[in-house]
């Protein structure tokens, strides 16, 4: 089999050679249009619906608030996953979408079908609201304050704490995000 592609390569040099420039213009061409970002982002298509309802316990979050959330949102289209976490008081309804849905079609299908999941949850047991978009890279910063050697009797962890609210979160605030479009 080698021994007829070598034999048909060395006949047919002409061939051969349009082939060749025209899988390097391919090649050229596919380079130019292809997005390269230095840290690619691969979150999924994702929204979440977050409910605080600060009165409830697991159980009840989960039947209150939890359950109508997730029956009301499942028929939208689209949807390859539904998941959700309930805890002491807070509900969060995570649903993942192609990733080829916009992200805002997304956002106004699970709007308009929380107000009919509304409507089975008893008035005033919870607060739900969307999530903002985001994605997995963009809420990973962490720090922490640390005092030099020589120094840690001058600052106690309550002015640190301080340090950190009233200086530190401020400059912080004003960062702006980096790789946004």
């Amino acid at each position: 089999m080698i021994n007829r592609i070598i034999t048909f390569s060395i006949k047919n040099k002409f061939i051969i050679g349009l082939f060749v420039i025209a899988l390097t213009g391919w090649g050229t061409y596919s380079l130019a249009k292809l997005p390269v970002d230095a840290i690619p982002d691969i979150t999924n298509n994702q929204v979440q619906v977050i409910s605080l309802a600060p009165s409830l316990a697991v159980q009840e979050v989960e039947s209150f608030i939890t359950a109508p959330i997730e029956v009301s949102v499942a028929n939208i289209p689209d949807i390859i996953e539904l998941r959700s976490i309930s805890r002491l008081g807070l509900s969060v309804v995570t649903v993942v979408f192609e990733d080829n849905v916009d992200i805002y079609w997304a956002r106004q299908q699970l709007t308009e079908r929380l107000k009919e999941a509304e409507e089975t949850i008893p008035p005033g047991l919870a607060q739900i609201s969307l999530a903002p978009i985001s994605t997995g890279l963009g809420e990973i910063y962490q720090y922490r304050l640390k005092v030099d050697k020589g120094f840690e009797k001058q600052f106690s962890p309550t002015e640190l704490r301080t340090l950190q609210d009233w200086i530190v979160r401020r400059e912080m605030l004003g960062t702006p995000e980096c790789g946004r479009y």
